[in-house]
């Protein structure tokens, strides 16, 4: 995949293996400029740049690196791509101390491998001037800082590792590598209440139409379970 929406790409050529998809996401901005969500595993950086060389946007026009949370997956390649870019990088408060190491994160899952200053931080429900204006929802449970992104104009959901994308739609991120899946359930039913269009998963997907049906349907499955 390339251009998967007007002005949204799917990175190219940063999977481990078919088996283990990890979704970059590169986003026009409202300008000439470019926005970054999530970095991929380390040494992602080199096929960041390739994808970026093909579809000829010069590493300097990324302004803005949007961190959806702290493991190794999502930011392996964050201290690498700040180089290249020159760009600033965003996450929530709480994520942003356990990217710099202070304190090291214990939970499930990979911590970085390499620490990184994130440079601006925000909480639940700011604004960020970023592809065409996000609001970013702290979405808690995967991790504890763990952010999804909604752009309203045009109803998209970047939602990080919230969900899974899967042969059937969407199943709730997967509780081996999950710090508390109730709270992880908690966050899933909030965004069902959002109006969605297109759903930009980490991991499988992404689901382009009719994102809001697949997060609403985990979020009834959910609730019938309880």
């Amino acid at each position: 995949m390339a251009e998967i929406l007007p002005g949204v790409h799917l990175v190219e050529g940063v999977d481990p293996s078919p088996d283990f998809t990890t979704h970059v996401y590169l986003v026009k901005d409202a300008g000439n400029s470019y926005t970054l969500i999530d970095a991929g595993l380390p040494g992602s950086d080199g096929a960041i740049a390739a994808y970026l060389e093909k579809i000829r946007v010069p590493p300097t026009s990324i302004k803005k690196i949007l961190v959806t949370h702290l493991h190794r997956d999502h930011v392996g390649g964050l201290k690498a791509m700040l180089g290249r870019t020159h760009a600033r990088s965003f996450s929530h408060w709480i994520e942003a101390a356990f990217i710099a190491g202070e304190p090291k994160y214990e939970g499930p899952g990979m911590p970085p491998a390499e620490y990184v200053a994130i440079d601006e931080t925000f909480k639940d429900g700011d604004t960020i001037d970023a592809a065409g204006g996000l609001i970013a929802y702290h979405t808690p449970g995967h991790t504890p800082g763990h952010t999804s992104f909604y752009q309203p104009d045009r109803k998209i959901l970047f939602s990080g590792d919230l969900f899974f994308g899967v042969k059937d739609g969407l199943v709730l991120t997967t509780p081996e590598f999950t710090l508390h899946t109730g709270t992880a359930r908690v966050s899933a039913h909030r965004m069902a209440q959002l109006t969605i269009d297109s759903l930009m998963s980490y991991h499988g997907g992404p689901i382009v139409k009719n994102g809001g049906q697949a997060v609403r349907a985990v979020d009834q499955r959910l609730r019938a379970s309880k």
